[in-house]
C-alpha cells in the first residue's frame, strides 16, 4: 500500500467531491477516482465511497481506515515537525470555512500573524456568502452563523455579536437626523437579497421594525458595507464592521440585535493539531477582540 494513496483518499474523504480533491492534490479528478479504486483493489476489495446526491459519503469501511489515516498523519507530522510542543512541528493544509463579515473583517485581518508563527502551515480561508460542510469534510474548521442540529461534529460557542444600523455621517448631514423607527420608510434601506439568504440569522430587518423593506438589496455584507458608506442609505451592519469606519455613524442606538458565531469541526479529526492549534488561537483572537463584536469599544463615531 502506498502512502500517498491514502492521501487521496483522506482528500475525498475530507472533501467529499473528486472535483474538490483533485483541486486540493492538484491533479485531475480522474486521477483521483483511479487512485482511490487501487486503494480499494490492495484493501481486498473493500469499497471506501458511495456515490451519492451529494458527493462521495464513506462507508463504515471507509470510517474505519478514515480513523487510522488520520492517527498516521498525527505521528507523520510529529515526526517531521520534531517537537509538536513548539508549533512548527504543524504542517499540512488547514481549511477554515467562515461568514464573509467574520471572515474578512477580522479572521483575515489577524491571519497573517498566525501563518508567521506556523509556517509549515498552508492555510484555506473559505470567507464568501455560504459555508463549506464540516460534517462532509469540506473544510477543517467552519464558523458558522447558526448551532448545527445534526451531523457528526463537535460544536461550541464561540462569541457573541451585535449589530446595528449605520449611515454615512455624510448621508445624515444631508437628510437631517433619523429620531425613530417610524421615521425609517422615508430612507432607502440596504439589506439582503431574501430568496439569497444563505443562513436565516441573516434575515434581521424585521427586528428594526416590523414590515420594513430594503430598496437596495444584495447578498454580499461587504457590498451593503460600501453601499452604506457610500451614502445610498442606512442598513444593518455588524458592529465589528461598522464601527470600524470613522466615517459612518450609529442610527437610532436603541436598536441592538444579538446574533451568535458557532465553532463546528468534524468529531474524527477535532484532534488534528492544526485543527486544534488553529481553535485556541482563534479563541484566544475573539475574546481580545469581544469589546469590538460586541460593539463596546470606544473608538465608535456617535449616534445620530
Amino acid at each position: 500500500m502506498r502512502w500517498d494513496d491514502l492521501q487521496f483518499f483522506l482528500s475525498l474523504a475530507r472533501t467529499g467531491l473528486l472535483a474538490a480533491a483533485a483541486r486540493q492534490l492538484e491533479v485531475d479528478a480522474t486521477t483521483v477516482g483511479r487512485r482511490i479504486r487501487r486503494l480499494e483493489r490492495e484493501l481486498g476489495g473493500q469499497t471506501l465511497f458511495v456515490q451519492g446526491r451529494d458527493g462521495h459519503v464513506l462507508t463504515e469501511a471507509g470510517r474505519r481506515l478514515l480513523r487510522r489515516v488520520e492517527t498516521i498523519e498525527r505521528e507523520t507530522t510529529a515526526i517531521l515537525g520534531g517537537d509538536e510542543s513548539s508549533g512548527e512541528a504543524i504542517r499540512g493544509r488547514l481549511r477554515i470555512s467562515a461568514s464573509e463579515g467574520f471572515g474578512t473583517w477580522l479572521i483575515a485581518s489577524h491571519l497573517g500573524d498566525f501563518a508567521a508563527a506556523h509556517r509549515h502551515l498552508a492555510i484555506d480561508l473559505a470567507a464568501n456568502t455560504g459555508f463549506l460542510d464540516p460534517s462532509r469534510r469540506e473544510a477543517d474548521v467552519a464558523i458558522l452563523l447558526a448551532r448545527p442540529q445534526r451531523g457528526p461534529l463537535i460544536t461550541k460557542k464561540l462569541t457573541d455579536y451585535r449589530l446595528r444600523l449605520y449611515a454615512a455621517s455624510a448621508y445624515l448631514d444631508a437628510r437631517g437626523p433619523i429620531g425613530s423607527s417610524a421615521d425609517l420608510p422615508a430612507h432607502p434601506m440596504v439589506g439582503y437579497i431574501p430568496d439569497l439568504l444563505y443562513s436565516p440569522e441573516l434575515n434581521y430587518l424585521d427586528e428594526v421594525r416590523t414590515g420594513i423593506e430594503a430598496q437596495l438589496r444584495c447578498s454580499s455584507i461587504n457590498t451593503q458595507y460600501q453601499l452604506i458608506a457610500a451614502g445610498a442609505g442606512i442598513g444593518v451592519l455588524p458592529c465589528f464592521i461598522g464601527d470600524r469606519d470613522p466615517s459612518l455613524a450609529r442610527v437610532l442606538p436603541e436598536i441592538v440585535i444579538t446574533r451568535s458565531f458557532w465553532l463546528v469541526t468534524h468529531q474524527d479529526s477535532r484532534h488534528l493539531p492544526r485543527n486544534a492549534l488553529f481553535v485556541a488561537w482563534l479563541s484566544a483572537l475573539v475574546a481580545q477582540q469581544r469589546g469590538r463584536l460586541l460593539g463596546e469599544t470606544g473608538d465608535r463615531p456617535p449616534p445620530a
